[in-house]
């Protein structure tokens, strides 16, 4: 077990240094440099620009040093905590993204929690009751889940929450807290707000993760090993838990990679409708507006999230089925 920890480590080691070269190569795409874009910024804002303030931006960042010693230099400043400037925030992006990560991960936590808790149980459920009422109707569900488009679903709950609980319609706080620092009082007002976001951007993973649970657990039922239990007189509900759907439960769990970094970024275009301040809406911000070494950061994030994911997944797996470290 720890040799095939070791090499998942070294393998995501590698594969984050991959990732903090494209987060690079993005800070550097856009025409000019960041003097050019930030001297336009301050013009358009009709604020005169200082040399000797541009000057020292340029020997910060090394601007006047080729592209790989750039690269190692904001590599090695971004190792200290240092990932440079929002020049759109006018803040440092480690104190930008400071900002909005409690409520992200609080955000994520709960969803991912709603995820799983929903997916695992049904997907169960529909897997034992085949061509059921009950199965039919959680097909149903799970397509419309797929189908519907997050914002518009979004809007839906908004305008029903809204009306029927007098919540309000978007972002995590209200407004008397919105800038309050962290209190039980602002957790609690947080806690109002989070079932819009949570059923929204959870409800496309749960649709599809409903459907990878019955299909696994489908195929592992029709297995001989499972009619052979049951032909020896195994009750069925040690029968279930204790192989089928610990196998069937497989795929689900390598899924962690993938939904962890999602959930993190709160669905872009879901946290603009919501107004949800998560690390998914500042990107787009930061995109939009051209301020590179926020979005470079948040991608490497989002990378090194994807890699954290894919380890705990992969560690999760090697412990419920020993057939995977002994493989490898």
């Amino acid at each position: 077990m720890v040799a095939y920890f070791s090499r998942r480590l070294i393998y995501g080691a590698a594969t984050v240094w991959i990732i903090s070269i494209i987060s690079f190569v993005m800070i550097e795409l856009p025409p000019g440099d960041l003097l050019t874009s930030h001297i336009m910024r301050l013009e358009a804002r009709g604020l005169e620009v200082n040399e000797q303030y541009l000057f020292a931006l340029e020997k910060e960042y090394g601007l006047n040093l080729p592209v790989y010693l750039r690269y190692f230099g904001w590599l090695w400043r971004a190792l200290h905590g240092n990932f440079g400037r929002s020049f759109g925030y006018g803040l440092e992006v480690k104190e930008v993204i400071a900002q909005r990560l409690p409520a992200t991960l609080m955000l994520s936590l709960f969803t991912t929690i709603f995820t799983y808790a929903v997916a695992i149980p049904i997907g169960i459920y529909a897997a034992t009751h085949q061509y059921s009422i009950g199965d039919y109707s959680f097909t149903l569900i799970g397509f419309v889940g797929l189908a519907t488009p997050n914002f518009m679903l979004a809007l839906i709950l908004m305008a029903f929450f809204f009306n029927h609980f007098g919540l309000s319609p978007g972002g995590l706080f209200s407004h008397e807290y919105a800038l309050e620092s962290w209190s039980p009082a602002k957790f609690v007002d947080m806690l109002k707000h989070l079932p819009i976001p949570i059923i929204v951007i959870g409800t496309a993973g749960t649709a599809g993760l409903i459907r990878v649970m019955r299909g696994c657990l489908l195929d592992e039922l029709n297995k001989q090993y499972v009619i052979t239990a049951r032909a020896k007189g195994v009750s069925e509900r040690t029968l279930l838990f204790k192989y089928p759907v610990r196998l069937a439960i497989n795929p689900i769990i390598s899924t962690v990679g993938w939904i962890l970094p999602a959930i993190i970024s709160g669905e872009v275009i879901t946290s603009v409708v919501l107004n949800l301040p998560t690390l998914g809406a500042t990107l787009l911000d930061a995109l939009l507006g051209q301020d590179m070494y926020l979005a470079g950061t948040i991608l490497l994030i989002m990378g090194f999230l994807t890699v954290v994911g894919m380890i705990i997944s992969d560690l999760l797996l090697a412990w419920i089925d020993p057939r995977i470290r002994y493989g490898r």
